[in-house]
């Protein structure tokens, strides 16, 4: 079945201004007080949770495996006059493609569990290779401590319009036996109430548990601060929500 990242014209459906203006805000939240003028997004996609650093005065850099999520990232930079370098390549690999050092390298979305656990952790030793002394590591992940606690089926989000189209999207949940799961992911699309167009795509991902990257990054000698994500939504503990980020501050090297 085909991947959701190969149909980034259906994956950018979900975005709109006040989507925009939410990651935006998030990221003012991140920034604050941080000194971060440099980033690079190892798993950028499509630039939508993102572009706004760049609109922020970031200078931005990123990369995907996708390189149809990188054509439409660079669309949509054009589109808002944003400067952004971009580079085709694995985050296993990241620190063979760019030279750095940034004061931030981040992970945006669920992209790190696409690979084993093993994986995540060696991705994190090739982010933390191009962090600068007092820089920052950052990464988006859903809850998969609550997810494999609860074990729900359903996923849901709330409709959303592309002019008169009206488009449901729901995710079914797999759980499968060498502890992988697969995410079946819908979307219905309709018009006057009729649905005229269905489709089907399938993610899979590796849960990965919250401490063992935690305690991978102090081993590596950061503080991590896990945060709300967006970071502005501070109703309930970062640790009981769908999804949380994390913020990891690097030693400066000396004694």
């Amino acid at each position: 079945m085909a991947s959701l990242y190969s149909r980034a014209d259906i994956y950018d459906l979900i975005e709109s201004e006040s989507r925009y203006q939410t990651f935006k805000d998030h990221w003012k939240n991140i920034l604050s007080g941080r000194g971060i003028e440099t980033m690079l997004d190892v798993s950028i996609g499509s630039g939508s949770a993102t572009l706004q650093l760049a609109e922020l005065g970031v200078s931005l850099s990123g990369s995907d495996l996708s390189g149809e999520m990188l054509a439409s990232c660079r669309k949509k930079a054009e589109a808002r006059q944003l400067k952004v370098e971009l580079q085709q390549c694995d985050f296993r690999t990241v620190a063979e493609h760019f030279s750095g050092p940034f004061d931030c390298v981040a992970s945006t979305g669920n992209s790190l569990p696409y690979v084993s656990n093993e994986d995540v952790l060696k991705t994190l030793e090739q982010m933390d290779a191009l962090v600068k002394p007092g820089g920052y590591l950052y990464y988006e992940i859903r809850n998969w401590d609550k997810i494999l606690w609860e074990r729900n089926r359903f996923y849901l989000y709330a409709p959303f319009f592309d002019g008169d189209t009206r488009i449901n999207l729901t995710q079914v949940w797999d759980y499968h036996d060498d502890g992988s799961m697969t995410f079946n992911i819908l979307y219905v699309f309709e018009r006057e109430n009729r649905p005229f167009q269905k489709e089907v795509f399938e993610e899979r991902y590796i849960p990965i548990g919250r401490e063992l990257m935690l305690n991978r990054l102090r081993e590596m000698g950061y503080r991590p601060e896990v945060l709300n994500y967006p970071s502005q939504f501070q109703k309930i503990p970062p640790e009981e929500a769908d999804w949380y980020c994390v913020l990891a501050k690097k030693g400066n090297g000396q004694a």
